[in-house]
């Protein structure tokens, strides 16, 4: 289940908040190698390091590090201050955090009785890759640029919130509000044990207008029609529609997955809209041309049982997307190979923007 291994660490490649890249030597040569400061310490050059090297091993994409476990001869100081939530339950790395709905929280009164959203715009998407175009969109149209937003992180991906350098980079940019981390994933500026509790933290707490609700890199997916971690955008529908909030569907499109699963209207948004959200959504559909638009609308209309499809004009919204402070990527794919995945996220930001006025 997991391949360990002993390295010693070279030198410290980069660096983001709660992250640092690292080069390790281990047997089999030199690596790129990940730490978490806050759970292990910092690593400095000439540690050893205790490392997990399976999705390395697996030569996975988004998760290709070998991930620093512990560094055995500088271990970190006990952690200080109020915290009663476990996240990652019963793993070795499980850790304490102070969740904003707790009882000893500065929060807790205030989300005791929280029960509504009073209206407020929620975001759903499948991938966080989403993430920072739906925020060009937002930000490109009249009073989105002003609007309070927050990510609220499911954990069907990375469950630490330092893994997405995307995260870290628009939280510093001034884009995003805070990031709150619900269930299992940990790491932002609030914890949450529930979407539910996160979103109204996200509101109550944050005083977020806008709240984008996406799960953290490294989606996972078994090409069946229920086995993809994206299932969960459905029930970020329901949370948001049973607590008052304005739930906005992003659809994940794509002209630069080949696979019929994915072309077009990805299955994940077809069965996690389609099936699993029973709250009505507003479905942001772009106008893209030519008969891959035609292909896009005609899936959507799958969802018009149950959601209400709002046709999106793109014009704008590539420059709008330029513009981001971190790089656009989906699946390995950028801007110019993927073109409509963004242009999709994107018109999601400018319908929820069209929302506050």
């Amino acid at each position: 289940m997991i391949r360990w291994r002993k390295g010693e660490v070279v030198r410290i490649r980069r660096e983001w908040p709660g992250a640092v890249e690292l080069d390790v030597t281990v047997p089999e040569g030199e690596c790129r190698a990940l730490a978490y400061p806050p759970l292990v310490g910092r690593p400095e050059p000439g540690d050893e390091v205790l490392l997990n090297t399976t999705a390395l091993a697996m030569g996975l994409g988004t998760g290709g590090y070998a991930m620093v476990v512990a560094v055995p001869n500088r271990l970190p100081e006990d952690p200080r201050g109020p915290g009663h939530l476990v996240k990652a339950r019963y793993t070795p790395l499980q850790a304490t955090v102070q969740g904003a709905d707790e009882q000893d929280s500065p929060h807790h009164a205030k989300l005791r009785e929280a029960d509504s959203l009073d209206g407020m715009p929620v975001i759903v998407a499948d991938l966080h890759s989403a993430l920072a175009p739906i925020l060009c969109g937002l930000r490109a149209a009249p009073g989105g640029r002003a609007a309070r937003v927050a990510y609220v992180m499911q954990d069907g991906g990375a469950l630490p919130v330092w893994f997405s350098m995307a995260a870290a980079r628009l939280r510093e940019s001034g884009w995003l509000a805070g990031v709150v981390t619900v269930g299992q994933s940990f790491g932002g500026d609030l914890e949450a044990v529930t979407v539910h509790t996160g979103l109204l933290a996200a509101r109550h707490v944050l005083e977020a207008d806008v709240a984008i609700v996406a799960q953290g890199p490294g989606n996972l997916g078994t090409g069946t029609k229920w086995g993809f971690s994206g299932v969960a955008a459905g029930e970020a529908v329901n949370a948001a529609g049973v607590l008052l909030g304005r739930p906005v569907a992003a659809l994940r499109v794509s002209d630069g997955d080949r696979r019929e699963r994915h072309y077009g209207v990805s299955h994940h948004s077809l069965t996690a809209y389609g099936r699993v959200a029973l709250s009505p959504a507003l479905v942001p559909v772009p106008e893209l041309p030519g008969e891959f638009g035609e292909r896009v609308r005609d899936q959507a209309e799958l969802l018009a049982v149950r959601h209400r499809l709002v046709p999106v004009p793109v014009d704008g919204l590539r420059e709008a997307l330029e513009g981001s402070p971190v790089r656009l990527s989906t699946m390995g794919r950028g801007l110019d190979e993927d073109l409509p995945y963004f242009l999709a996220s994107a018109a999601a930001g400018r319908l929820a923007a069209s929302l506050l006025v």
